[in-house]
């Protein structure tokens, strides 16, 4: 059967796992068994997907990047250079921890910059940013720009990628537009949604 999909010579896909139509898999990765990546995606230099990962469509893995078992990233996810997922919160040589790896969640269209550290078990909302260097300690709501370490929320931005400027409104509710594509905003309460 003919892939529909294509790896560099130097790279290792181990079955079975299943890759979208698409995907282009670079220089020295490896694809373990029982993982699963989707169509349109960019996987590059030495990059490990570990077994029973989920991938969704469009996401963007760069160099150097290890995708461990527990994280799952949906659709339009950007993971940049050197950035580090883990999977068990408090690991020793000598203690077999498999049983214990905690679930990371990335949503749609967030980015993760280049050298960032994020600790399993905790989610990253849709369209989050995540400055590069970051260490990513706690759940992260959708659309928030977290820097630092540990992170903290900073600011928010818009899904095609620029710094929203909310202004505050009477009460608590403040709204903000876009000024790159003119997607509306409201923040209430510490989290962000976008409005008509």
């Amino acid at each position: 059967m003919e892939k529909n999909y294509s790896v560099h010579q130097s790279s290792y896909v181990d079955e079975p796992c299943e890759i979208g139509e698409g995907t282009k898999i670079w220089h020295f990765s490896h694809v373990m068994a029982n993982s699963k990546i989707g169509r349109g995606c960019n996987i590059g230099q030495n990059v490990v997907i570990s077994s029973r990962v989920v991938i969704g469509d469009n996401v963007k893995i760069q160099n150097n990047v290890s995708v461990y078992t527990g994280v799952e990233l949906e659709d339009d996810v950007f993971c940049g250079p050197s950035m580090v997922f883990t999977n068990v919160t408090n690991p020793r040589s000598h203690v077999s921890r498999k049983d214990e790896y905690r679930r990371t969640l990335v949503k749609r269209g967030a980015s993760i910059g280049a050298n960032a550290t994020v600790v399993c078990g905790h989610t990253i909302g849709r369209y989050a940013f995540i400055g590069a260097g970051a260490v990513v300690t706690r759940d992260v709501p959708d659309y928030a720009i977290v820097v630092g370490n540990p992170g903290r929320i900073v600011g928010w931005m818009c899904q095609c990628g620029v710094k929203l400027d909310f202004e505050q409104a009477s009460g608590v509710n403040a709204r903000a537009m876009c000024t790159a594509c003119g997607t509306g905003y409201l923040k209430e309460s510490g989290s962000v949604i976008e409005v008509p």
